[in-house]
């Protein structure tokens, strides 16, 4: 059973070659005194647990191979972004990190995909690395994290980037960061910043797009969200709701909020297969692909082994998550 992993994440090793080297990328440098894999950027630390961040392009392949993944499409993991630098700064990184996942997918084309990262600090410079991976480096789109700077994708000055995106038929994947998100402001008891937090953001960002008319400004955009869109498609009767009672939820759409969950696309890391069929239900087979959050999230027996173990999936609704969506949608 052929499968193509839509959400991995890279740690990338023009990293790892100046960190070890005793010197900073980007402002991150190694914590002194707490491991190798423990970085610190302005005071904030970022733990890289376990020796699968370090993993070179052959490891990896040998651990997609272990656990019977055909492709992967990578992008860096979410820390790393950049946004806080300056901009030059930021499109520095940007094309580093890019250059590197675009190496990948050249020398292994059949075994990987990319998706770049962008300098949205500089909505411009985010165009111009845009049209550089997609037209120059093959790479099928961007991730995107669910914010910028505290500022939300429903600000005019990020329409541009998805006009962009929509004309060069690039995929944006928007992925939280654990690190850094609402609920994390509020507690970091028991975890909850990556097990409710992240999947909260994710949410919030379907709702923002929604609402903020993205999908009528740019029909044609292409966007996938992390983590099953959270608890999204769940809510989406109350989005319904306030549409029908609020005229400041109408200010930029003129259909209800559900009628737009059927334009994204999601993966399938809801780790509930009561979850994975309410998705599934609500958006469409479609429009699900297979995600596994490597190398962050242990599966067993594997990713796609989850998706082939689900009872209440059919043998054609399991063969559209594990491949044959995520191949229509980056043209694979």
């Amino acid at each position: 059973m052929r499968t193509i992993d839509l959400h991995t994440h890279l740690v990338p090793q023009c990293l790892w070659r100046s960190v070890d080297a005793g010197q900073t990328w980007y402002g991150l440098r190694a914590a002194a005194g707490q491991g190798a894999n423990m970085l610190v950027r302005d005071g904030k630390q970022i733990h890289l647990p376990g020796s699968k961040m370090r993993f070179t392009p052959e490891q990896r392949l040998q651990d997609m191979d272990a656990e019977g993944t055909d492709v992967q499409v990578v992008s860096i993991h979410t820390p790393l972004f950049g946004y806080e630098l300056d901009p030059r700064q930021g499109q520095q990184l940007a094309r580093e990190v890019n250059d590197e996942i675009a190496a990948m997918t050249q020398q292994w084309p059949q075994r990987f995909a990319g998706f770049a990262t962008l300098p949205v600090q500089d909505v411009g410079a985010a165009i111009a690395e845009l049209e550089r991976a997609v037209t120059v480096l093959g790479l099928k789109g961007a991730e995107l994290d669910t914010s910028v700077n505290g500022q939300t994708w429903d600000e005019p000055q990020f329409v541009p980037l998805f006009k962009a995106a929509e004309s060069l038929g690039a995929v944006l994947f928007f992925h939280p960061q654990p690190v850094d998100n609402l609920l994390l402001a509020r507690t970091d008891k028991y975890g909850l910043s990556n097990s409710i937090g992240v999947p909260v953001e994710d949410a919030l960002l379907v709702a923002t797009l929604i609402f903020g008319g993205i999908f009528d400004t740019c029909p044609g955009l292409k966007v996938c969200i992390a983590h099953g869109g959270g608890p999204a498609c769940f809510g989406m009767g109350r989005m319904d709701r306030a549409w029908q009672v609020r005229t400041e939820a109408r200010q930029h759409i003129q259909n209800p909020p559900g009628s737009y969950q059927r334009r994204l696309y999601y993966d399938c890391i809801t780790n509930s297969e009561t979850a994975l069929r309410f998705l599934i239900d609500q958006v469409g087979i479609d429009r699900v692909v297979l995600g596994s959050d490597w190398p962050f999230v242990q599966w067993e027996p594997s990713p796609g082994g989850w998706v082939q173990g689900l009872d209440s999936l059919t043998a054609e609704e399991k063969d559209k998550i594990l491949y044959k969506n995520v191949q229509e949608l980056l043209g694979l």
